[in-house]
């Protein structure tokens, strides 16, 4: 019984694991779920725990859709389409999503919107201005930048 998959947990135990697990980082219900499932837990068991794990405070859906949006923001620079997007993919909901785009202050969004655009600008090896743009438009898109920002910063920044 060396698989993983063929251990199995007592309630007890699944619990202590997950709260190890939840403060670790921030956790969402569905990637708690997902592991409790993992784990073996029957459909009572998995509830059960996590309402242990949210009376105790160690799973909080906005505090995790806050951190989430700070931490794509400011480490991964990602705009808000991407965060929503993501936040939305692990089915956190709208009022949270709402929540956590409150984390990333307008000033700083933009400034961070231009900055990645320049060093990426820098970065393009293209000599034809189409080529320039696309690759600069698609990066920016990819990134979750909205599309009005996007094209407009390609059409001032590229010649």
């Amino acid at each position: 019984m060396n698989s993983k998959s063929q251990t199995s947990y007592t309630v007890k135990e699944a619990e202590q694991a997950l709260k190890r697990y939840c403060a670790y980082r921030e956790r969402c219900h569905k990637e708690v779920e997902e592991k409790l499932k993992k784990m073996n837990m029957i459909p009572d068991a998995r509830d059960h725990i996590i309402y242990i794990l949210l009376q105790e405070n160690y799973l909080n859906e906005e505090r995790f859709a806050r951190s989430f949006a700070r931490g794509k923001f400011r480490i991964k620079k990602w705009g808000k389409r991407r965060i929503i997007s993501e936040l939305k993919f692990r089915q956190i909901s709208k009022r949270n999503i709402e929540f956590a785009l409150t984390e990333i202050p307008t000033e700083e969004y933009y400034t961070t919107f231009n900055e990645l655009a320049f060093k990426r600008l820098k970065q393009i090896k293209e000599t034809q201005p189409q080529k320039i743009k696309k690759k600069l438009a698609d990066y920016l898109l990819y990134r979750g930048w909205e599309s009005s920002l996007v094209f407009e910063k390609v059409n001032e920044i590229v010649n």
